[in-house]
């Protein structure tokens, strides 16, 4: 068993930042590719950014050039550094961990997630 815990959400006025963490521990070898999610009421939960343990990055075209994904092995923690946040990026913000044969970009595929923690940007 894996347990992720997220924390760093809250609210935030547009063009404001905020930090996500999501700490891993348990049995958390083999759970190379970490990833962020979000989910706004009524949508479906939509991948942000993914890293795997090479150090592989994708992200969400929407996020680009404004949200770096990073990752300290050592101390089994996942990041989510969040700039100039606009309105449409409010949603509860979900870590993943999977194994590195899964689709990273389908949520599904992942098998560990945490509780989620909630964002809200003001316009």
């Amino acid at each position: 068993q894996v347990q992720l815990v997220e924390s760093g959400g809250g609210l935030v006025q547009a063009g404001g930042s905020l930090r996500l963490s999501c700490a891993a521990s348990g049995r958390t070898f083999g759970m190379s590719v970490m990833g962020w999610f979000r989910q706004a009421p009524g949508k479906q939960r939509e991948l942000v950014a993914t890293i795997t343990s090479g150090g592989l990055l994708n992200y969400q075209d929407s996020v680009k050039g404004r949200f770096t994904i990073s990752r300290d092995n050592a101390k089994n923690t996942v990041y989510l550094q969040m700039n100039s946040l606009k309105p449409e990026d409010t949603a509860v913000y979900y870590c993943g961990a999977g194994r590195f044969s899964i689709n990273r970009f389908r949520p599904d595929e992942y098998e560990y997630w945490g509780q989620g923690t909630q964002v809200t940007v003001s316009s």
